[in-house]
């Protein structure tokens, strides 16, 4: 049976009910947006995307993303809600899922949201080290984070989380750490964002005084990378890495961009990904007794892209690092996310050539 296609209608709302300024955040960067949506706003955007869902074996989902949804008044939560759950109930859509903080969840809170179908909820963690959430000004603690998680689950909703990578004066260790502490909290699914200096943020001041340094791209990707193989090893699907690129969220070389510095790359989840499969390859060609002079990896079409890597990266690296030379197949036969290594010519052919 062919699986079903998944698609996801985003509705942002900016700021709505977060309490404070994270030292981090503009939401009007994050979304693109600084005025509240409206009901008709809601079902002109789900409309428009329902119009481009060609594929009818789809799974579709009304996402609400931006501030702290379970925050807002409680009139405006169902003004948005009543809007999404006739879409429920006629069917055209199959769940909801909403963002908030984890200070915001509460049973009132859960009740209104089960009541209007609502099936997943993100909490924005970003970290569970007590010193740092408070360096950054986010307003709860790890407890909260305990709390509404549990709460959660018990209500019988999909967990999610999302943390950051890089914050003010978090190491290696401490994400690991928050991790390790996530994962006791049995989320389903977890989103990682590496740190990006955005404008008029009060990061920015602390950039630009050298009070904070930003990681890198590649520690980035190696951060996220590590968090990936954990969440991936407790059963946790981590569904994002890095934020949406939007015409404000983009290179900071862009006049128009609100990134001012950071580990921004329009693929940056292709890009760890690429860093994993790369990892796969060359711990099977270690595996191989002899000296390899070049090989031919079949892959699953849809994973061509991943085993050549962001502008051939990864191809180029093997050719570099280890005189290597490869060749990329297309089967369909193999299963998507695997892939075989087939040795073409070993040092031994080459030199009696």
């Amino acid at each position: 049976m062919k699986e079903k296609q998944q698609y996801i209608i985003p509705i942002f709302v900016p700021h709505l009910g977060c309490p404070n300024d994270c030292t981090f955040c503009n939401q009007r960067s994050i979304s693109g947006q600084v005025k509240k949506v409206t009901e008709a706003e809601v079902k002109e955007i789900i409309e428009e995307h329902l119009k481009t869902f060609k594929d009818e074996n789809s799974y579709c989902e009304i996402a609400f993303f931006g501030g702290s949804f379970t925050g807002i008044e409680k009139e405006k939560q169902e003004e948005l809600l009543k809007v999404a759950y006739e879409y429920i109930k006629s069917k055209k859509i199959q769940s909801i899922r909403v963002s908030t903080r984890p200070d915001y969840i509460d049973k009132d809170n859960l009740k209104l949201l089960k009541k209007y179908g609502v099936k997943t909820i993100e909490l924005g963690v970003q970290s569970t080290n007590d010193y740092i959430l408070k360096k950054c000004k986010r307003g709860h603690t790890h407890q909260d984070v305990i709390k509404a998680s549990k709460l959660i689950r018990r209500y019988r909703f999909e967990l999610g989380h999302q943390m950051m990578i890089g914050l003010p004066e978090s190491t290696k260790l401490d994400e690991l750490n928050t991790a390790k502490d996530l994962a006791k909290l049995k989320p389903k699914i977890v989103r990682l964002y590496p740190v990006l200096v955005i404008k008029n943020t009060e990061l920015q001041k602390e950039y630009e005084s050298g009070e904070y340094q930003p990681l890198n791209l590649l520690q980035a990707i190696e951060r996220c990378k590590e968090l990936y193989y954990y969440f991936t090893k407790k059963n946790i699907t981590v569904i994002r890495m890095g934020l949406q690129n939007t015409d404000l969220i983009s290179s900071p070389k862009n006049k128009q961009s609100e990134v001012l510095a950071g580990p921004y790359h329009e693929a940056f989840g292709q890009l760890v990904e690429d860093s994993i499969w790369y990892d796969s390859i060359l711990e099977k060609i270690k595996k191989i007794n002899v000296k390899v002079k070049e090989i031919e990896i079949q892959v699953n079409p849809e994973n061509v892209n991943n085993i050549i890597g962001h502008k051939k990266e990864n191809i180029e690296k093997l050719k570099e690092l280890y005189d290597l030379d490869v060749k990329v197949k297309q089967n369909k036969s193999i299963r998507p996310g695997k892939f075989e290594i087939n040795i073409v010519k070993t040092y031994t052919d080459f030199l009696d050539e």
